[in-house]
């Protein structure tokens, strides 16, 4: 076995930081080539799909794109399936998703695109039950990271205490990687400090957005497989709202706002605020049906692009939002983490072992599925006043005025909402506006 830090690194342990839907998919990548894999996760779970304090994001509205669906599939075979038979829905991106975008409702067409809608312990489950089974991997809840062990080059293990109990004696895990997938409460950049490694660069976008969601029981004559996506629409309308379907024949309806456009908790305000947005349909929708319980509320913080593509510390990676937090309005955070999971899994089987040319492979893979939806979506916040950093210049201007185009030409053409959609579910790369049966229609009609 060749010695930690070497070019041909080990098969030994890998060490994940957060057993939620990122980390869970970090170990199931690792969990064919490394010889023990251990989670550390804060919270114990509970039995069964229920919420947990951990991820206080999960009593609002999730979905997967369809990139995530076939993603998620691909690593774990069966999955999907495994989703819709527990209540999941399909929703048809044309014919099932009614978009009303900037411009307006997105034209029909004819396409097997879709969105996966449901709770988020419910895909959590789906997930952590299959890696939960793999013998080579362990879970340690009620855990947490505290430290980094290594030198400024080469990150070695972690450094572990049973949560709530600081006064006790650090605990260590020698590893030859760890995975940094805790989320947006990351510590990890810190603890890189500590040990003398440079700082990490990092992109930081903050349009103040912030949520308030309720969940209804669905009338029985409601059809299961339809949802409604109401856009913001920058500068003058920064509330978008949002109806889907999930499991147990209920609707999540969740309204959000960026700075300025906060929503309210408030039954009373909950519902007038239904009513400000830019089309009735969603509180029409709702109208009569019966809530399951209080609205609650969100605050997801800004957007951070941790680049660890540019950092030179061997041993170590990140995934998930611990790599990069989107606006959740975008919906790409998942399947961005499902994304970076597989190039894991592709960088780890390609060299047989967890060495330094893995995991700068996998850097750079996790850079590439990450650029553009952060582009799309930072330029996207950037066009409301209160949004503080972010893009700028003559690039950000020609990318929006060209999505402007683009989604006033696919509220009446088919072809180009078709092809707005594939990039959107990212399934296809935002080059594919610019080809020539896209960007002929924008650009001139016909």
């Amino acid at each position: 076995m060749s010695s930690r830090g070497t070019a041909a690194g080990d098969r030994g342990t890998a060490v994940v930081i957060g057993g939620g839907l990122a980390g869970c998919l970090a170990a199931w990548a690792l969990h064919g080539v490394a010889e023990r894999v251990v989670v550390l996760e804060r919270d114990r779970y509970p039995d069964g799909a229920d919420f947990r304090p951990g991820v206080p994001q999960a009593k609002h509205g999730h979905l997967l794109l369809e990139a995530g669906q076939r993603t998620i599939d691909e690593l774990l075979p069966g999955a999907l399936a495994e989703l819709l038979a527990s209540g999941a829905t399909r929703v048809p991106l044309s014919g099932g998703l009614r978009w009303l975008t900037s411009a307006g409702w997105l034209a029909p067409y004819d396409g097997d695109l879709a969105v996966l809608t449901c709770s988020r312990p419910l895909i959590d489950q789906v997930v952590l039950d299959r890696v939960r089974a793999a013998p080579n991997v362990e879970f340690r809840t009620g855990t947490e990271a505290v430290g980094l062990l290594g030198d400024r080059h080469t990150v070695t293990g972690v450094q572990v205490n049973r949560r709530g109990r600081r006064g006790e004696e650090t605990a260590e895990i020698p590893a030859e990687l760890v995975v940094d997938a805790a989320g947006r409460a990351t510590h990890a950049a810190k603890w890189l400090s500590v040990l003398g490694a440079p700082a990490v660069p990092r992109d930081r976008v903050d349009a103040g957005v912030s949520y308030a969601t309720r969940f209804y029981h669905r009338p029985a004559d409601a059809p299961a497989d339809s949802a409604l996506y109401l856009q913001s629409h920058a500068p003058e309308q920064g509330r978008f709202g949002v109806l889907l379907p999930v499991e147990g024949d209920r609707w999540i309806v969740g309204m959000g706002g960026m700075r300025g456009f906060e929503p309210s908790i408030q039954p009373e305000e909950f519902e007038k605020q239904l009513g400000l947005l830019r089309d009735p349909c969603i509180a029409e929708t709702v109208a009569g049906a019966k809530p399951t319980g209080p609205a609650r509320g969100f605050v997801p913080g800004p957007s951070v692009w941790r680049h660890y593509e540019r950092s030179a510390t061997h041993g170590f990676l990140a995934l998930g939002d611990a790599s990069c937090t989107f606006n959740p309005v975008y919906g790409q955070g998942m399947t961005v983490a499902a994304l970076a999971a597989r190039a894991l899994r592709d960088a780890v089987h390609k060299h047989g072992d967890l060495g330094h040319a893995a995991v700068r492979e996998t850097r750079d893979a996790i850079a590439g599925v990450t650029r553009n939806p952060w582009q799309m979506a930072a330029g996207e916040d950037v066009r409301f006043a209160g949004t503080t950093g972010g893009p700028s210049g003559l690039q950000v201007r020609v990318q929006q005025r060209m999505l402007d185009r683009v989604l006033a030409r696919a509220v009446t053409d088919a072809r180009v909402a078709a092809a707005f959609h594939q990039v959107a579910a990212m399934v296809e790369p935002p080059t594919l506006l610019f080809r020539p049966s896209v960007l002929g229609p924008v650009l001139f009609g016909g």
